[in-house]
């Protein structure tokens, strides 16, 4: 009987390493090996170009607490999205993100190499790359917005908020969708805000000036479907921002430092609406061409690249060509040609695109760096 028991057991855990999806790896980046883990949905196949949501722990929190707690995994099964939970470095023993805080390691750095790094993996829609994050890791997502959105469409923020120095440094160029979800009752990251950063409101009045918003919100009372959980909650919607974008506002009415709608109960959690799949519903409204004007078409399947990740030779592959230029994904022109075959080595490591013309056709490509 123990011997059936332990083959039981046996194909029990073998079933379910085969069964994962969440892979654990690394990246070197600022001399420093950082970790992370992917989750990826049993629908991927790699056929077609697919979102990636990067989803940043807390303060003294990490990547596979982040995982469970935000619960991504239904949405992700669902809407065929890979999900990346990186790790902070470690602050007095803790680990942190880097969000405005002052010197130290370069998280922004590092998050542009992992999604770089994660689309030279897998089939990543370069248009389709979202930030959201807990606490110190809404944080970061707005450091990213501000720092980082030639690569990041839009963020989300739960109960975080940005530093008085982010705030003061931070220079979009650009109108950057942001969701922000707060509770009144934060004992961590205080709705009035604290010393060294904003108070919620003023965080949200930021982002709808940056995106030349509508300053008058469309409300609504969120139905309270739990009256148990201890709190309520009002969204605020500010619409007619600059090409489409707007600034969604989840206001936690008694709510604490906690994500609304986690399977796991921290203090008071709102439990009236799902914050993960609110935030995807946000995100998939934007698209990085928005904003910067990079489209990724191919009319008629004109040309191919080869190879693709490429290191330093690029072929093009196809009819003959009138003209072809590699831009970068905030759209600046990197080289002109009309040869098919182009010298890329002097490119730094990442996404760009390949613009071709031919003829009556116009295609562009994507082309990964490394």
């Amino acid at each position: 009987m123990k011997k059936l028991q332990l083959l039981l057991a046996f194909i029990l855990i073998s079933n379910l390493i085969t069964a994962q999806t969440t892979i654990i790896d690394s990246i070197l980046s600022g001399g420093i090996y950082r970790n992370y883990r992917v989750y990826v949905p049993a629908a991927y196949t790699g056929a077609s170009a697919r979102p990636l949501i990067l989803d940043l722990h807390g303060y003294t929190s990490n990547a596979i607490q982040e995982q469970a707690y935000s619960n991504f995994k239904p949405i992700a099964d669902t809407a065929n999205i890979i999900m990346v939970y990186p790790n902070g470095t470690l602050l007095s023993g803790q680990p942190y993100w880097n969000a405005g805080f002052g010197p130290g390691v370069n998280d922004i750095q590092f998050i542009s190499n992992l999604i770089d790094s994660i689309s030279s993996q897998y089939n990543i829609d370069a248009n389709s790359v979202y930030s959201c994050g807990m606490s110190n890791g809404g944080y970061m997502s707005h450091t990213l917005a501000c720092a980082l959105n030639n690569k990041i469409a839009a963020i989300a923020s739960v109960t975080g908020t940005m530093t008085t120095l982010q705030h003061s440094t931070c220079i979009p160029n650009r109108a950057v969708p942001v969701m922000q979800i707060s509770g009144t009752n934060d004992p961590t990251v205080t709705y009035t805000g604290m010393s060294g950063s904003l108070a919620i409101d003023s965080v949200v009045h930021y982002w709808v000036a940056n995106n030349n918003c509508n300053t008058t919100a469309v409300f609504n009372n969120v139905p309270n479907i739990n009256s148990t959980d201890g709190c309520t909650a009002e969204h605020y919607v500010y619409n007619g921002g600059t090409n489409g974008s707007s600034v969604e506002f989840y206001k936690i009415i008694g709510g604490a430092h906690t994500w609304p709608g986690s399977p796991y109960t921290i203090a008071v959690t709102n439990q009236d609406f799902n914050a993960s799949e609110k935030i995807w519903l946000f995100f998939r409204k934007y698209k990085l061409n928005q904003f910067v004007g990079v489209n990724e078409i191919s009319n008629n399947n004109t040309i191919d690249l080869f190879p693709n990740p490429c290191t330093d030779i690029l072929t093009i592959e196809g009819k003959e060509i009138s003209s072809l230029q590699i831009i970068d994904i905030t759209g600046k022109v990197l080289i002109t040609s009309t040869k098919k075959q182009i010298d890329v080595s002097k490119l730094v490591k990442g996404i760009y695109f390949v613009v071709c013309v031919s003829g009556n056709n116009r295609s562009v490509k994507k082309l990964i760096k490394i």
